[in-house]
């Protein structure tokens, strides 16, 4: 009987694919190791990140606002640590402004314009921790379609085979449609650890942004005595 030999090699495999089926399995091998890539280096960021912030907040919650804003340059992986020192950079130029003889508490405005600075800091930091989370989503998503695409494809060889081959024997079908279900396959390997590590790291993120937050809330309070009792003079900070 005509056709390939059976073989189940999965490189030999590969190799006698067609172009597109080699190009999708090629695709969907990179998206793996970008991902792969995208996932270590998230796990380090939000690791880092919560390490850094429950130090820096023990010592907000204990010290003085000296020690606070050395535990925040101290602490730069910390989102919070980020927030705090965009709050004290507006307090340094509201105490600026006001010249030597500007004590006291801040008016409305100027607890507006801290309130602003908090806010727009801790959206800044939520957004960056956010970053490469949507190539994870997309692999986790568009993967599996793209490797079935691949099968398709490769199915539809494996039946032309058939048809010059005139024969339906194992022989002449296991081969096609082995190489066919490769590309579902290195679609599922790509999509699967994204979309799990993409729920974890979700999950994460959701913990941080509530801790933002919260201090944001925190430090907007604080903030309103801080001229008073916290905050170097200006040229000090």
């Amino acid at each position: 009987m005509g056709g390939r030999p059976v073989s189940f090699d999965l490189l030999q495999l590969v190799w006698e694919a067609s172009l597109l089926v080699k190009f999708v399995i090629l695709l969907l091998l990179a998206a793996s190791v970008i991902s792969w890539a995208a996932i270590l280096f998230k796990w380090r960021e939000l690791s880092g990140a919560e390490q850094d912030s429950e130090a820096f907040l023990e010592v907000y919650h204990e010290g003085s606002w000296r020690q606070t804003l050395d535990a925040a340059r101290d602490h730069a992986r910390a989102p919070l640590a980020t927030v705090f020192l965009a709050a004290h950079a507006e307090l340094l130029r509201i105490a600026k402004y006001r010249g030597k003889g500007g004590n006291g508490d801040l008016d409305e405005r100027e607890r507006r314009n801290v309130a602003r600075q908090i806010t727009w800091a801790a959206s800044n930091e939520g957004l960056r921790l956010e970053s490469r989370l949507s190539f994870l989503a997309t692999t986790g998503s568009s993967a599996p379609f793209i490797g079935l695409f691949g099968t398709v494809v490769g199915i539809i060889d494996a039946f032309a085979e058939i048809g010059a081959a005139g024969s339906a024997s194992l022989a002449v079908v296991a081969p096609g449609i082995a190489e066919a279900l490769i590309a579902t396959a290195v679609g599922l390997l790509a999509a699967i650890p994204a979309s799990i590590f993409y729920n974890i790291f979700v999950a994460r993120l959701r913990d941080v942004q509530e801790a933002l937050s919260l201090f944001g809330d925190e430090l907007a309070e604080d903030a309103v005595f801080a001229l008073n009792d916290r905050t170097p003079g200006p040229g000090e900070g």
